[in-house]
């Protein structure tokens, strides 16, 4: 059995909806590599060192069992999988994807592929802003000082914005987060499977639509434009009266909810069947 380190990681991106591919990346770093114990808020923050869109910047605490060289490779790998092309050249560009070991227990390595602390984390402020969310207190090794005596001496005078939406360490927080999801799609999509699925593997209360056999269908066959309108009226009533029923009865042991049909159904068929 290994003896799980500490590893503080910055990951970025500056391309494509930026706050989807970092909580993407926090999910694939807690499969691949250990354990996401924190993740700080997100920031964003000027292109560094060459011209091109804002970055999002966030910070995460990692468990892991792997060495330094290993998780190296893991980080790598994702990067190339949500699209990152390393090149050659030492210059900066745009990324969809960029992960960072800043430090890694109190170790200082320094080889061909592996510099440890970050070499240039004390004159970034990009990253020392959303490691103080995390681990404020955390000395540099080789400095001496910890991440707040580093922010404070800092000489980045870039603008860095605090984003509201959060970023969540696993997708168990995230779907805690929630109240009610609801999964649409066409019949045979697979609505129920997956709500099923999301209920039985993050503590959901299951709602499922109930089908019953409506009067006014057959006459709708016959003739829809007479009958379209009280057919439609029916089924909303229908799922209303379900959705009101399932929703007000709270599971105090479940942590939200979800339904593999929402009350919008009734919208979307009403644009097919009724006019303007």
């Amino acid at each position: 059995m290994g003896v799980y380190k500490t590893a503080l990681l910055s990951i970025g991106s500056n391309l494509g909806n930026r706050q989807l591919l970092l909580q993407k990346a926090i999910f694939e770093i807690g499969k691949v590599a250990g354990e996401v114990r924190q993740v700080s808020a997100t920031y964003e923050t000027p292109s560094w060192g060459f011209e091109g869109e804002d970055f999002f910047n966030a910070c995460l605490e990692l468990q892991t069992l792997l060495t330094p060289e290993e998780l190296l490779v893991k980080l790598l790998s994702i990067e190339t999988a949500f699209g990152r092309e390393r090149k050659n050249s030492d210059a900066y560009e745009s990324r969809t994807l960029d992960i960072d070991i800043i430090y890694y227990e109190k170790e200082v390595i320094n080889t061909e592929t592996l510099t440890i602390p970050h070499p240039k984390m004390q004159e970034r402020k990009f990253i020392l802003k959303p490691l103080a969310d995390i681990s404020p207190q955390f000395y540099h090794p080789i400095f001496n000082k910890d991440t707040r005596n580093l922010l404070q001496e800092c000489k980045d005078k870039s603008t860095i914005t605090k984003q509201v939406p959060r970023l969540f360490k696993n997708r168990h927080t995230f779907f805690a987060s929630l109240q009610y999801v609801a999964i649409e799609g066409n019949i045979g999509a697979g609505k129920t499977t997956l709500a099923t699925k999301i209920a039985e593997d993050f503590n959901a209360k299951l709602i499922l639509e109930r089908f019953a056999e409506n009067p006014f269908l057959p006459n709708f066959y016959i003739d829809q434009s007479r009958y379209a309108f009280p057919l439609e009226m029916s089924f909303l009533a229908d799922r209303y009266q379900q959705f009101t029923e399932d929703t007000n009865q709270l599971d105090l042991f479940k942590s939200f909810m979800v339904s593999d049909y929402d009350i919008y159904k009734s919208l979307i068929f009403a644009k097919v069947t009724l006019q303007q």
